[in-house]
């Protein structure tokens, strides 16, 4: 906030204050407004407030509306099994979670878990994972690969089914306010025998995909600057990168994407999931997620070449990079500000960091030296063992997890009509995520708890607003 002019609203919060009832009043002093704060995208912020407010490009980048429209498409439409007369859009499985990207980020936005034990998650996906010989080496299932497929092309037996309840875990506030939390129980029938007994399982909701091009556009140095691996300060987070192998530039390089920061990059990001979600082979990706022993699978594949043609790779990379952040709703508003100062206060804002200044950007230029608000550090965090899915993804241990950017998390209701939040939707709203935090995070999240009601609900406003 150095260089940017902070402006004080006691005057608007006292004369809020004036027409409230005395239970209704915010402390005036905790309310400070940054200017353009509202903003979080910089110029890559769009005014949609409606249901399509994540599928928008920005005024700064129209000059490109052609491509991204082009990216929308192919991001929208569904693949078809090989071979077939639309040959640019065939290749599909064999094996498969969806057969868009669209359908799991429905509207640019989250995915939801089922609502009951027979529904099909189809945008909560299962990566499987059990350790190799080397330090950080995670190695595919045996039979099943790195995710399990419930779906596959006519005449192959898909990998199995998925099955996920919830157990309550109530809880209660020390003011006596009583909660209750949902742990999912999840269970398999597959098809191809039992995991290795060494498989971990990692659930995976798909995220919204807004700002993904300003995220890339942030320096390294700019990150690493937060990270604390061994907590030198004592402060209790002990943020650190996690390394990941960058396809693209065939170097080591910083994971930004990904519940666990696993991918390096959009294109690395886009490609990985046609692969792992579609079954759409690229250059990065070549291989069929067919297994060693499935035999149907495996004599199913049509030919050697790759799925998808590096032009709609270009257009699908540069439309998830391309879309932009919805600007904030009710910022300026008293309670979300007191909000705001009490969400700092319980140093919920150490791993959630509010502010950035991008890097020189070369794929999308416009997103250079943007002040964005994205409230994340792009870091790993221990978040204890009440969200630790025992599945470690290169540095990232099985407890570890990236700092999920909060930017357009408000909307997420307007957008997908829920509001469940985690890496595997198991919070219901704002308040079951927070208190499901641990670790790193247990004093933040005790200090919330410790809270007043109405300071609690401004919290939740401020996130809300977000």
């Amino acid at each position: 906030m150095g260089r940017k002019k902070r402006v004080y609203v006691v005057l608007s919060v006292l004369l809020a204050l004036s027409s409230c009832d005395t239970d209704d009043e915010v402390d005036p002093f905790l309310a400070i407004l940054e200017e353009n704060e509202q903003f979080g995208g910089g110029q890559g912020t769009i005014f949609d407030e409606g249901e399509n407010a994540f599928g928008q490009l920005p005024d700064i980048l129209l000059s490109r509306n052609r491509e991204f429209v082009t990216g929308n498409s192919f991001f929208r439409r569904n693949w078809v099994t090989e071979p077939a007369s639309t040959s640019d859009l065939d290749g599909l499985g064999p094996l498969f979670n969806a057969r868009s990207c669209g359908a799991c980020h429905f509207k640019d936005g989250r995915g939801a878990p089922p609502l009951t034990p027979n529904e099909e998650p189809l945008a909560l996906l299962f990566r499987l994972s059990k350790p190799g010989q080397i330090e950080w080496e995670q190695l595919p299932d045996d039979i099943y690969g790195g995710q399990l497929n419930p779906n596959s092309i006519f005449g192959i037996e898909a990998e199995g089914s998925v099955s996920i309840d919830y157990v309550e875990q109530p809880g209660s506030y020390p003011d006596g306010t009583r909660f209750s939390l949902r742990k999912p129980i999840v269970s398999f029938d597959l098809n191809y025998g039992p995991l290795h007994p060494s498989t971990s399982i990692g659930p995976r909701i798909a995220p919204h995909i807004i700002g993904q091009g300003l995220l890339e556009a942030i320096s390294e140095d700019d990150i690493l600057s937060l990270a604390d691996e061994f907590d030198s300060d004592g402060d209790g987070i002990s943020g650190k990168p996690n390394y990941v192998w960058d396809l693209v530039n065939k170097k080591e390089s910083i994971g930004r994407f990904g519940w666990k920061a696993n991918q390096p990059n959009v294109r690395q990001q886009v490609a990985s999931a046609f692969a792992g979600d579609i079954g759409i082979t690229s250059s990065l990706f070549p291989d069929d997620p067919c297994g060693e022993d499935q035999d149907a699978c495996n004599d199913a594949l049509y030919d050697n070449d790759i799925d998808l043609t590096e032009g709609i790779l270009d257009r699908v990379t540069f439309y998830s990079q391309a879309l932009g952040v919805p600007r904030r709703r009710d910022w300026d508003e008293p309670q979300v500000l007191q909000g705001k100062s009490l969400f700092t206060q319980a140093n919920c804002s150490a791993c959630h960091t509010p502010k950035f200044v991008t890097g020189s950007f070369s794929d999308i230029p416009e997103y250079s030296n943007q002040t964005i608000r994205p409230y994340t550090d792009l870091l790993l965090h221990d978040m204890g063992p009440g969200l630790a899915d025992n599945a470690p993804d290169n540095r990232a241990s099985g407890s570890e997890w990236k700092t999920p950017p909060l930017w357009g998390l408000g909307m997420v209701r307007v957008v997908n009509n829920h509001t469940n939040f985690l890496h595997d939707g198991r919070a219901r709203n704002f308040e079951e995520a927070i208190l499901w935090h641990g670790g790193e995070a247990e004093t933040s999240k005790q200090d919330f708890m410790s809270l007043e009601l109405k300071e609690r609900e401004a919290i939740i406003a401020f996130l809300e607003s977000l």
